[in-house]
């Protein structure tokens, strides 16, 4: 295959009854690097809503447990992504995801905006850092993948258009964003989380660099000092490098999906999805187990 066959093929399809294939195509094949970015700095914007980072420091869930926080939201997710809306996996996904939001008093404004992240930042990212840009095929895919979603989670007023999800976010950013101590403690942990991936004595120069990808309004709402603009030229400049360098390689020819992300490392035995979000329940029937390379656990 050579490096721009797949967007052919994705051309040939239809962006809104084969949404979710196309963005399974974009996400485990094309871009899946630059997805797992977008997607973790997506949901890393939302703490700056106060309401919302607020509620994540209240549970605890991200500064006592950051690592099976991050890992569960990344396999419920993938879970869709991987086997489709109809699947059993992917079904067994949604309900837990909602059993989870169930669980809070979260207001529809938020979870459309939280919405609004997963559709705008992937194509602000891949457009900025990845070796090539969105087609319009591959934006009205993943928006009408996204609102699939959001409509099986329950968020109603769910915009129609990319377009009208980056001015939701936008206004709602704009009108919303603003300092909160519990959400800086959020914000630090997951920080720290990201540090630890990675040998410690790079945490300083790891969170200087996360820093340096971030926008000033997300900056300021965390009362983070802007990098210099030196700092911000080399690092952005590294990742676009980056891109650059993919451009050259040959096209993945085997899918990339979360559960195989070197970042997901809380379950090496395997998981089951109705139990992700929470403490494990022994005895769970109806949903599969899974080891990381996707395979059933016996």
């Amino acid at each position: 295959m050579k490096r721009y066959e797949r967007l052919e093929r994705i051309r040939r399809m239809d962006p809104y009854d084969d949404a979710s294939e196309i963005y399974r195509l974009m996400a485990a094949y094309e871009f899946p690097w630059d997805f797992t970015r977008s997607l973790e700095l997506a949901l890393y914007r939302t703490y700056a809503v106060p309401s919302i980072g607020r509620l994540l420091a209240e549970t605890a869930e991200l500064t006592d447990r950051p690592q099976k926080r991050y890992d569960d939201t990344s396999l419920l997710l993938d879970a869709v992504v991987e086997h489709g809306f109809g699947s059993e996996e992917g079904r067994t996904a949604i309900r837990r995801i909602n059993q989870m939001h169930r669980s809070y008093a979260i207001t529809n404004d938020d979870m459309r905006y939280v919405l609004c992240t997963f559709v705008v930042m992937p194509r602000r990212w891949i457009d900025t850092y990845a070796w090539r840009r969105l087609s319009r095929h591959e934006i009205v895919a993943s928006t009408v993948h996204y609102r699939t979603l959001g409509r099986h989670m329950g968020i109603t007023d769910i915009p129609e258009t990319y377009e009208e999800f980056e001015d939701c976010l936008d206004a709602y950013e704009k009108a919303h964003f603003g300092w909160d101590e519990g959400a800086r403690r959020v914000s630090d942990a997951t920080l720290d989380l990201m540090a630890s991936w990675y040998p410690r004595p790079l945490a300083p120069l790891l969170r200087t660099s996360t820093l340096a990808l971030l926008d000033d309004p997300l900056l300021r709402a965390f009362r983070y000092p802007a990098p210099g603009a030196a700092t911000r030229r080399l690092v952005r400049g590294a990742v676009r490098l980056r891109g650059r360098a993919v451009r050259l390689l040959p096209p993945r020819s085997a899918p990339h999906f979360a559960r195989q992300n070197w970042e997901v490392k809380g379950y090496p035995d395997g998981y089951r999805l109705a139990e992700l979000g929470t403490r494990p329940v022994p005895g769970v029937r109806g949903c599969p187990v899974r080891h990381r390379d996707g395979s059933a656990v016996e």
